[in-house]
């Protein structure tokens, strides 16, 4: 119930922050220098960029009110519509951030519970090493060496790149191919992954590690049930609780974090949307993409209090 309230008054002071913070009455007479006084008025009136808090307020219900019937204000540079050009950033957005979070967690938790199992030996070393050099090397660094390696030296080697490192599609191509959209966002996912499997692999090992060696699991052990039974049914489901709040916050992050990402592989999404719309100080192009990222996170949020319950029973009596 809290959802919506919460969303409304974060979406606000962010809304308070972009009119201070890049002013875009100022931001339209630099690209519209020749503009008379009646197209400034019309561009204020239009925005609801009327001053003090009281305009503030007005202002933020005014595109409030736009933004949830899709009557969305032109973009500053170029006076184009921003809903179209937004969708499609997001769904390039989407596609990729959800696609290395769901590798990334999957292989994560199954290399957390592989070492969890034997902790001390080779695999646990090995895994917890390997863990902590990705987790300590930066996507862009990442990034760079995946396009020298499979772009620039494999050319050199074979003759031609073995995948793209720019874009969704070759420029000038035409229509869906999927076998064409997964060979573009090979890179760009191996580099989200690599963070996310660092992360998530260490994770499910001390959670794991944590519940094996608590007392109701030598309880349930000492009844005679198989191992696998007491893994599965009993360990994993306690093991996953706290990895569902770090999962539900790093989703949300995760999506709002790809900027470097796709601005390094020239990807087409919202961190690249959101890159031009600050450069231009485009208050029309900023606000929808704040509010999207604001969504994200406390709807992610929600689903993780939603989780709780069904991981742990006990949390439904509360």
């Amino acid at each position: 119930m809290w959802a919506l309230p919460m969303t409304l008054i974060i979406t606000f002071v962010v809304y308070v922050a972009l009119r201070v913070g890049t002013d875009p009455l100022a931001s339209y007479l630099r690209v519209n220098q020749r503009a008379s006084p009646k197209k400034i008025q019309q561009y204020i009136e239009t925005n609801g960029l009327y001053e003090g808090f009281g305009g503030y307020v007005r202002g933020y219900l005014q595109w409030l009110q736009g933004f949830v019937t899709f009557d969305w204000p032109r973009s500053i540079k170029g006076s184009r519509e921003v809903w179209p050009e937004f969708r499609d950033a997001m769904f390039n957005t989407l596609r990729l951030g959800l696609t290395a979070t769901f590798l990334g967690i999957l292989i994560g938790l199954s290399f957390g519970i592989f070492v969890a199992l034997k902790p001390g030996g080779l695999r646990d070393a090995t895994v917890s090493t390997s863990s902590f050099v990705a987790i300590s090397t930066p996507p862009y660094v990442s990034a760079l060496l995946l396009q020298l390696l499979f772009a620039v030296y494999w050319s050199k080697w074979f003759g031609e790149s073995l995948l793209p490192t720019s874009g969704v599609y070759p420029p000038g191509h035409r229509g869906f191919d999927l076998v064409l959209m997964v060979k573009h966002m090979i890179l760009p996912v191996t580099v989200v992954v690599i963070q996310v499997v660092a992360v998530y692999a260490r994770y499910m090992r001390a959670s794991l590690l944590e519940v094996l060696n608590s007392e109701y699991m030598r309880t349930a052990r000492s009844k005679g049930i198989s191992e696998r039974r007491v893994l599965v049914r009993h360990a994993l489901r306690n093991a996953l609780i706290p990895i569902v709040t770090v999962a539900a916050i790093d989703i949300g992050a995760i999506l709002g974090g790809l900027i470097i990402t796709e601005r390094i592989f020239s990807y087409p999404g919202l961190g690249d949307f959101f890159l031009g719309a600050y450069d231009n100080g485009d208050f029309p192009q900023m606000m929808p993409w704040m509010f999207f990222f604001t969504l994200v996170v406390i709807a992610f949020n929600l689903l993780a209090d939603v989780l709780y319950a069904v991981l742990d029973p006990r949390i439904r009596l509360g």
